[in-house]
């Protein structure tokens, strides 16, 4: 049985022309896609789509089908305004405020989620250092912000976690053990280290000193975490990263898990004025309702 998943992908594949990078905006795998696309077919008993090499089109019967999927959705997003309009949500901005590596990873999905329940809502991103979000909460510039280990009580609701991994290059002497049974800060704290910040106050150096460690030589510090992988691949020395912020191609690096294992976590924080925003408030009560579903 197809359900309003299958839909919106129908017509995402229409307008892309291509199945990953609908995939991609419904917020579902290429395989599964795919293996979506096949079962509305077999269930509608035609074919919706043209497959070339580079290019997926539409069958003429397929127009027919979009054009109602398109109808069927606008209606769906109507009466979800009405529904916004109801609870004075209607016309409601929210503006959240987020640091780089989490804009790119962890908000995406949240946001195109909550775009769908919430049309009339609009979610505007700021985008600066974790200091910058904390300001910007303070000062009431933002709603409502991603704040990296609040202290407990502080937050409204988990976003997601990341762990911390060594990125040492592949010709590193400890390279071959280590992907089996990871590293320890200590092992990492002497060596030639390549510091990457990612614009964050928690970074491998500051890791180190929770630990009671400092290390002893820091090569180059860059804030970007791939120029840090890229310096590793080229010998400067090792470095931490999130997991989530590593690079698509990871030729010539060793990624190894840091032992015991170390998290950094995302919570979201209202500023005063997001406390009393019903936009906000609506995105929170979205997210752990998508929590809960997971």
């Amino acid at each position: 049985m197809m359900n309003l998943l299958h839909w919106r992908l129908l017509v995402a594949v229409a307008d892309a022309s291509n199945i990953s990078r609908a995939a991609e905006e419904v917020g579902m795998t290429q395989s599964g896609a795919s293996q979506a696309i096949a079962q509305l077919e077999a269930s509608l008993g035609f074919a919706v789509f043209t497959r070339e090499r580079r290019h997926i089109g539409v069958t003429s019967l397929g127009e027919r089908v979009v054009k109602e999927a398109r109808s069927m959705l606008a209606r769906l997003d109507a009466i979800r305004a009405l529904a916004d309009e109801s609870r004075g949500l209607s016309g409601g901005r929210i503006r959240l405020a987020s640091f780089p590596s989490v804009t790119s990873t962890f908000l995406p999905g949240l946001l195109r989620d909550f775009k769908r329940l919430h049309p009339e809502i609009e979610v505007i991103v700021l985008e600066g250092t974790d200091q910058e979000v904390e300001e910007w909460l303070a000062a009431d510039t933002a709603d409502v912000g991603v704040v990296m280990n609040p202290v407990p009580g502080r937050a409204e609701a988990i976003l997601g976690q990341d762990a911390w991994v060594a990125v040492l290059p592949a010709s590193h002497r400890q390279a071959r053990y280590a992907r089996t049974r990871g590293i320890t800060l200590e092992e990492l704290a002497d060596q030639p280290f390549v510091l990457a910040t990612g614009g964050c106050a928690v970074n491998g150096k500051s890791l180190m000193e929770l630990a009671g460690l400092q290390l002893s030589d820091v090569r180059v510090t860059v804030r970007d975490w791939i120029s840090a992988c890229l310096l590793v691949r080229e010998g400067m020395g090792v470095a931490l990263i999130p997991e989530s912020a590593l690079p698509g191609e990871l030729r010539g690096l060793c990624v190894v898990p840091v032992t015991p294992s170390l998290y950094r976590e995302f919570r979201l924080v209202c500023s005063q004025a997001g406390k009393s925003s019903r936009a906000t408030q609506a995105l929170l009560e979205g997210l752990l309702k998508m929590k809960r579903s997971a």
